[in-house]
This record gives C-alpha cells, structure tokens and sequence, in this order.
C-alpha cells in the first residue's frame, strides 16, 4: 500500500549546484526503482539554520514529495543518513494528515454558516412604564409572543411596606 511522504533534507552549503542536482537525482531513482512515485520536488535554496548542525550554519533545503511503501522510505532514510552530502532530514508521513483535513473540510461543509443566514433581530427589553404607554397597534411581533402589558389591562405598582 502505497503512502504519501514529505522528505525534507539539508544539503551542506559547501556543494556545487550540479552536485545537489547529480545527488537529488540519485535518491529520485532510488525511490522509482524501489517501486515509488516522486509527486514533486523543490528546491528551496540557500537558508538559515537556526542552530549549528554538523559545524554548518547554513544549508541547502530540498523537499521531495513521494508516493511509496514503508520499506523503501526505511531504505531512503538509511541512504540520507549515511550521504556526506546530507547534514539533516526528516521524513513525515503525510496520507494520515490530508485524510485528517479531509475530514475537518466535510464537516465544515455539513454545517451552515452563520453569516449566510439572516440574523434574527434580538427581543427588545420594555420597560412597564414604557409598554402603558405604548398604543396596541405599535407592538413588534416579538413583543407580541412574551406576555406585556397594553393599555388595556391595568399596571399594578409594586409597593413594599
């Protein structure tokens, strides 16, 4: 079953640029003859560590892209560790995270947006004084479905003693 993985290596800043080509072409090859499928390949230039690895500074980032099984990736990394060339990489299995994003996206989907729909008007707060005082026919039909008082129906003043 065939996975999909990022491979990001750093090449010493020291290498001629046909070298890199020669040495990112090699572990191309090794991954289409190990039965894999490069997808896409960058070089990202000339970077910053941001610490020193190997008495380097700086490097040369590359990221390949691959379609292939757990075995031959095994076989990739044991060729990148033992490379003079290569300073540092890492390998991150990527299927399980586009399956995870995958996921959030349908969900994302199902559900409707708030600001698509119209917002609904929030329920005024009157005040006795002010509901006496109002005529009938100025009554909201949000005003009309919570009990209030109209003119109609006499206002009790609450008295304490």
């Amino acid at each position: 079953m065939n996975r999909t993985y990022e491979i990001m290596f750093i090449v010493r800043p020291d290498v001629e640029e046909a070298d890199m080509d020669k040495l990112i072409e090699g572990f191309q090859k090794n991954v289409t003859d190990g039965g894999g499928e490069v997808r896409s390949t960058e070089k990202m230039g000339r970077r910053r560590l941001a610490y020193t690895v190997r008495k380097f500074n700086d490097g040369f980032y590359v990221l390949l892209n691959i379609a292939a099984e757990g075995q031959l990736i095994t076989e990739i990394e044991r060729r990148l560790r033992v490379s003079e060339q290569v300073i540092k990489f890492i390998t991150v299995r990527m299927d399980e995270e586009e399956k995870r994003l995958a996921k959030i996206k349908a969900h994302r989907e199902t559900h409707v947006k708030r600001s698509a729909s119209p917002m609904a008007q929030p329920a005024r707060v009157v005040s006795m004084d002010a509901a006496v005082e109002a005529p009938v026919a100025q009554v909201d039909a949000t005003e009309a479905d919570e009990p209030s008082a109209t003119v109609d129906e006499p206002v009790e003043a609450a008295t304490t003693a």
